[in-house]
């Protein structure tokens, strides 16, 4: 990778990364354009990276945890995933920015989707045959941050190489990636439940085979000739501000996601034990359970991303979607304090499934229509919105044990979600720019 002179003829973002000569309205970023391949292929990296986050989430770091101390498995899961939680959490606005000024013959994104992918990928390979916990969690932080300097350039690619008028379908692909690849995720490490080791290698190794193939397949040579400011540290940190007077639809678009997600994941994480402390099942009934509930939510969850992305390009809108999905969510989320049994739940997460696959794929077409510097920084502006996911699921698990312990409990906790999912909504309204 190479930085070329500043250009006296370019325009510069007071961001200090270069504002490329903006496309007109409807037109996609200066990246090549979208061909047949692209929309596959996205679906393909997405679907290869979520399964390897709900594969290595669910089932084979906590089994590698509980394996090395039966006794403490909790507490030591809580401190590589915490340990994790505090270095990956800028990781994706880093990785969006670094991308954004990147010059060289691959493009912008994909030298660090590479490098992403090749350094999760070697140390998921040796991450089975830790046996200490201090290394797990260093291992563990390398592999999080790496995964995520892959994921922040993968989803950029759809504000760079996308118009507008297609970005729906474009965000349903990746929200189907996202969908299928943590049930498949799930499945396939639950059959190397026994082998820690070869269930991390599978997924490294699928890892950098995928992204290898996305970049060879979706060749970017947009940015290899063009222009960036020198770089200074202060402009590029003060460019992670986004002033809120200036770019009001920004911060809206930020606010809205963060109290959905927060109000979805507060009922999502505590699942197994709204089963066995609030609908009273056994421990066992609600293993079974979950997977239950998860496999009912599947096709729904699917069905809702696919004709959501699709519907609101043909329409031209995106934020009626998201007041009907938070409805809809809303519908759901209430079903266990009308029939607090199975049924309810069963109720739940169907009818939340589809709620949240509606809200998934247009969410994220309408993020990349706020963003201040569309051109010359969407990876770091789409890195910042992601932190408005990250940082909810990372607060859903504390609020959700103050709220069930001190606060009322578990149909409490359904009602703040339900007020969460419904602000959510509340603060998508004032965005002006998009419809």
């Amino acid at each position: 990778m190479t930085m070329t002179p500043p250009d006296p003829a370019a325009e510069i973002a007071p961001t200090g990364f270069i504002s490329a000569q903006q496309p007109a309205v409807g037109q996609p970023a200066a990246s090549p354009p979208a061909n047949k391949r692209l929309l596959p292929s996205l679906l393909a990296a997405s679907l290869t990276l979520f399964a390897t986050y709900g594969g290595l989430i669910a089932i084979l770091l906590p089994v590698q945890v509980a394996l090395l101390d039966p006794a403490h498995k909790v507490g030591n899961l809580a401190i590589v995933t915490t340990t994790s939680f505090v270095f990956t959490l800028f990781a994706q606005p880093l990785a969006g920015a670094f991308s954004d000024r990147t010059r060289s013959r691959f493009g912008r994104r994909a030298p660090w989707m590479v490098v992403g992918a090749i350094v999760g990928g070697i140390f998921l390979l040796g991450l089975g045959s830790l046996t200490d916990l201090l290394w797990i969690t260093v291992f563990w932080v390398v592999i999080q941050v790496a995964l995520n300097f892959l994921q922040a350039p993968l989803t950029t690619i759809t504000a760079d190489r996308f118009p507008r008028s297609k970005r729906g379908g474009a965000s349903a692909m990746i929200g189907l990636g996202t969908q299928l690849g943590m049930t498949i995720g799930v499945m396939l490490a639950g059959a190397f439940a026994k082998q820690v080791g070869v269930g991390y290698a599978v997924f490294g190794g699928a890892v950098i085979v995928v992204t290898l193939l996305f970049v060879l397949i979706n060749r970017d040579w947009s940015s290899k000739d063009a222009t960036v400011e020198p770089f200074r540290w202060g402009a590029f940190f003060s460019g992670f501000w986004i002033n809120p007077r200036k770019h009001p639809d920004f911060f809206w678009a930020f606010t809205a996601r963060f109290l959905l997600i927060l109000g979805y994941f507060v009922v999502t994480t505590y699942q197994l034990y709204i089963l066995t402390d609030y609908i009273k099942l056994s421990l066992e009934a609600a293993t079974g359970a979950v997977i239950t509930l998860t496999l009912v939510a599947f096709v729904p969850t699917l069905i809702a991303i696919v004709v959501s992305g699709w519907w609101s390009d043909r329409a031209g809108r995106r934020k009626v979607f998201i007041y009907v999905a938070t409805v809809v969510m809303a519908i759901g989320l209430a079903m266990p304090l009308i029939m607090p049994n199975l049924t309810g739940m069963i109720a739940m997460s169907v009818i939340n499934g589809i709620g949240f696959g509606l809200y998934m794929s247009v969410d994220a077409a309408l993020m990349t229509e706020v963003l201040p510097n569309e051109g010359g920084a969407a990876g770091k502006d789409l890195g910042i919105l992601n932190v408005a996911t990250n940082i909810p699921q990372a607060l859903s698990a504390p609020i959700a044990a103050i709220i069930i312990g001190s606060l009322g409990g578990y149909p409490v906790l359904f009602v703040f979600a339900i007020v969460f999912a419904i602000l959510g909504a509340v603060a998508t309204a004032p965005i002006k720019s998009v419809r």
